[in-house]
């Protein structure tokens, strides 16, 4: 693979690459590539060696992209009967044979619920806490960021952020979103205004003074 990547990097016909690994064997290479002006994209899971995740550009966390929820339906929730459209009523199957057709859907439905728990289970993933060190960095950078009112545009903040931890995400904290994780913390205060006449509003954070 690393051959095949070296062979793609010389055809000159890229301006970025991907890595999809946890291996540290791919850190040269990250660099390599690096080197010749391209960018280089990393992912892989949290477990992924710190040198290699620091010789890409910008690193994604697999875990931050699997859903963290998923509810299985409930197991005849809707009731045998209409979920699987068998009513005695309306039908002209004798009885036993209802029963049999009906005990078969239950059973299948049943396992279908199993399946859905046992792989929701697999995806269910740990979220790391909102510590010290992650409101420094988060306080750094809005403060960096901000104007002489002390207002820092949220894109800019974040580029600062993954600029200096360029694995950074806010999903490894369980938020989607940048502002959701400033938001918990209640250190910050938030507006939207436009920079300027006639340009769409941005969003903007401040340190709380109070």
């Amino acid at each position: 693979m690393i051959i095949d990547a070296m062979d793609l990097l010389y055809s000159k016909n890229f301006d970025s690459f991907c890595i999809v690994s946890s291996d540290s064997d791919f850190t040269r290479l990250a660099s390599r590539i690096r080197e010749s002006g391209l960018v280089v994209y990393g992912c892989g899971e949290r477990k992924s060696p710190k040198a290699f995740v620091t010789a890409c550009d910008r690193f994604i966390y697999v875990e931050n992209l699997m859903p963290t929820t998923k509810s299985a339906r409930p197991v005849g929730s809707d009731g045998p009967s209409s979920a699987a459209g068998l009513s005695a009523s309306s039908s002209s199957l004798p009885v036993h044979t209802l029963l049999a057709k009906r005990k078969r859907v239950e059973s299948r439905l049943e396992k279908e619920a199993s399946i859905d728990a046992q792989a929701v289970s697999s995806l269910t993933i740990e979220t790391r806490e909102v510590n010290e060190e992650v409101i420094d960095l988060l306080w750094e950078a809005v403060e960096v960021a901000a104007d002489e009112e002390g207002w820092a545009v949220l894109s800019k903040v974040g580029s600062l952020i993954t600029k200096w931890h360029l694995d950074f995400d806010s999903r490894t904290y369980g938020f989607r979103k940048l502002k959701e994780l400033l938001a918990s913390t209640s250190l910050f205060e938030f507006t939207h205004r436009s920079p300027r006449l006639g340009k769409p509003e941005l969003a903007y954070a401040r340190c709380s003074v109070e």
